[in-house]
């Protein structure tokens, strides 16, 4: 009889009540797995995982997801890996997929456009860039994106602004709803949400940057930027010395100091970030 109650409990624990036949909610992953609901998000905006989504967007995840995500913990927690550095193991293994573009995918074709248009060779941006052919024939074909680094090298040389990139329409919405926003993929577990567009003189972003996230190399450009951390920690580095932000910090500087950051933490950094005037 004991038995019998402690598998009934099992099956009612994996079979959550509302739960479609053989998938399982993002709160009972997390006890199962012992990975924080906060965590598992991030690790599938790295492309770790991919549940499906009801009606109502609640995610769903399958016993395979269940499967990776436990791979991805032993990582973590006993090879001290980080969630890119995951994502890039699994991928080699068969067991994750590349990242979903969720619109930001367009921009590797305008790049390839960018380039071939002015009769450019891959080679010849790569080196005025500094990145390797390979990779930058990768980002064309959307097979990897670029990190924020990068992507500002990218819109100094063909002297665009990064904006660009998001393919915003021309004119002002002024009210933009978080489903109407532009979103860009900027490296692994870095996501780029525009706030506002059209003729501004401002370039205000959501970043949400996965755990073991960065801006990649080091850039600098005109203008200033404005950072208010509304979840987890940022540290960012302005000429080699390294600030760490907390929730409800803010911080200011002036962009042609070249400065980094990466999110350093276990759970994912959400900050409002800002630059005027529109850098590229």
């Amino acid at each position: 009889m004991r038995a019998r109650t402690q598998e009934g409990h099992a099956q009612s624990k994996s079979k959550p009540a509302g739960t479609p036949q053989g998938y399982l909610k993002i709160g009972d992953v997390a006890e199962l797995t012992g990975v924080s609901a906060s965590v598992i998000r991030s690790w599938e905006r790295l492309g770790i995982i991919h549940p499906k989504r009801t009606g109502s967007k609640y995610r769903l995840y399958s016993r395979d997801d269940l499967k990776v995500l436990k791979r991805a913990r032993f990582l973590s927690r006993v090879r001290g890996l980080n969630g890119p550095a995951i994502v890039e193991l699994l991928k080699s293994q068969g067991l994750a997929k590349a990242a979903r573009r969720d619109g930001g995918g367009a921009m590797g074709p305008r790049l390839r456009q960018l380039r071939v248009s002015r009769d450019l060779a891959l080679a010849e941006v790569a080196g005025e860039v500094g990145i390797s052919v390979g990779f930058l024939s990768a980002i064309e074909r959307s097979h990897m994106s670029a990190s924020v680094g990068t992507l500002r090298k990218l819109a100094r040389y063909y002297k665009l602004n990064i904006l660009d990139f998001f393919d915003p329409a021309q004119s002002n919405p002024y009210r933009v709803r978080p489903n109407e926003r532009k979103r860009l993929h900027a490296g692994p577990g870095v996501q780029m949400e525009l706030l506002a567009w059209g003729n501004t003189v401002m370039e205000p972003h959501l970043f949400t940057i996965a755990p073991g996230a960065d801006s990649g190399d080091s850039y600098a450009h005109e203008g200033e930027e404005f950072l208010y951390v509304l979840r987890g920690a940022l540290n960012i580095a302005l000429d080699g010395q390294w600030y760490v932000l907390q929730p409800g910090d803010s911080f200011y500087f002036e962009s042609n100091t070249p400065h980094i950051w990466r999110n350093t933490g276990k759970t994912e950094t959400v900050v409002l970030w800002v630059n005027t005037p529109p850098t590229f």
